[in-house]
């Protein structure tokens, strides 16, 4: 009995023992394994997975596009409110690597958010996003060269939009307006230019750290000055204003007795009966032509 009490009392303390050396063990090993899995995770961020190839996760990219991306930039990729995604090389995304990160991260001080997909959804939508390359260059209705005639005389354009060096400042540059954009939306925009402002990315998060997108605003400081004209930009203490003749006014906010943003309006005027329907054919030819900024 004795020698059996001896050896179940040795067996309790080899138990014991090698309980506290795996937990020992375990809680010097958990640190390591934790950093690993947190550089494994960042390197994974930085270098995502290679986006999946072949018909089924194009199609399956397809069906996660049509929910999630189709609304700005066309349900082919045709451009919206968003860029024209429908072209062989993508300005922000020329690898398959910055194409992952666009779509999983977003660009801040645009209206493309960070996604909330899935990894694997991610790169569907990406190999999606990639046979959109594959696709004929649009063709559009219209002599581009009359249409720049009309830009410059009839719709005097250059004046509040610069192709290159040459217009104002005012508007949107429309140097490559043709790859951004699609025909469809471009004379949207000729017609109905309230149609589709994209919103200041601010607007959503409801504070000004981000780069802002076009929106035109109405100051009247405190002595009754009133200044019209579209942000230049803006901090949390200051706002600067680009009046339609160029000039930029820059205000401290407490110097202002009004600011007024008019989100989703455009001071542009509306050309549905300054053209006629072939002017406008003309006229959209124009910028459609215009994807590598202007021809010399």
């Amino acid at each position: 009995m004795r020698t059996g009490h001896h050896i179940s009392n040795l067996c309790v303390l080899l138990v014991a023992v090698t309980g506290s050396l795996v937990l020992a063990q375990n809680a010097h090993d958990e640190p390591q394994s934790f950093s690993e899995r947190a550089r494994a995770f960042l390197e994974g961020m930085q270098n995502p997975t290679t986006i999946p190839s072949g018909p089924a996760a194009v199609e399956q990219g397809a069906k996660v596009y049509a929910v999630q991306c189709a609304s700005c930039h066309g349900p082919a990729g045709e451009g919206a409110k968003g860029p024209t995604l429908a072209q062989p090389v993508l300005p922000r995304a020329q690898n398959d690597a910055e194409l992952y990160k666009v779509i999983r991260e977003g660009i801040n001080g645009t209206e493309m958010p960070r996604s909330r997909l899935e990894r694997s959804e991610v790169g569907v939508v990406a190999a999606y996003v990639k046979s959109l390359g594959s696709k004929p260059a649009e063709v559009v209705s219209g002599d581009p060269r009359r249409g720049a005639e009309l830009y410059a005389t009839k719709g005097q354009c250059f004046t509040c939009h610069a192709v290159g060096a040459m217009g104002g400042a005012f508007g949107p540059d429309l140097s490559d307006v043709g790859r951004k954009r699609s025909a469809a939306y471009l004379r949207r925009s000729l017609i109905e230019p309230n149609a589709d402002i994209p919103q200041s990315y601010n607007a959503f998060r409801g504070d000004v750290s981000f780069p802002q997108n076009f929106l035109y605003v109405r100051a009247v400081t405190r002595d009754g000055a009133s200044i019209d004209g579209v942000r230049v930009n803006e901090d949390t203490f200051s706002i600067q204003i680009r009046e339609a003749t160029g000039k930029v006014h820059s205000l401290f906010k407490s110097e202002l007795k009004q600011l007024h943003k008019d989100h989703g309006k455009s001071p542009m005027p509306s050309y549905r009966d300054a053209f006629t329907a072939g002017e406008l054919d003309d006229l959209v030819a124009y910028m459609v032509s215009l994807r590598e900024g202007p021809k010399k």
